[in-house]
């Protein structure tokens, strides 16, 4: 298992539209450089009336699958 950081900033308005069908996948550049692609679902408990906003850490398994997303309490 490894894990990737980074920075989030989406208003609810970009959020809407995964609802509406037209976004799957969000796509971030990581602390480390790397461009990281994952399903915009994995966002919705984050969801707030003014979006998402933080950092996150997405941890994944061996075959690069997902394994869990959460906020980073540290600064």
């Amino acid at each position: 298992m490894y894990s990737i950081r980074f920075s989030l900033r989406l208003s609810s308005e970009q959020y809407l539209a995964y609802y509406k069908g037209y976004v799957r996948n969000i796509s971030v550049i990581a602390d480390d450089g790397r461009r990281i692609e994952f399903p915009a679902e994995h966002l919705r408990a984050y969801l707030t009336h003014e979006g998402i906003q933080g950092r996150f850490e997405i941890q994944f398994d061996r075959q690069h699958r997902f394994i869990a997303l959460q906020r980073c309490t540290d600064a």
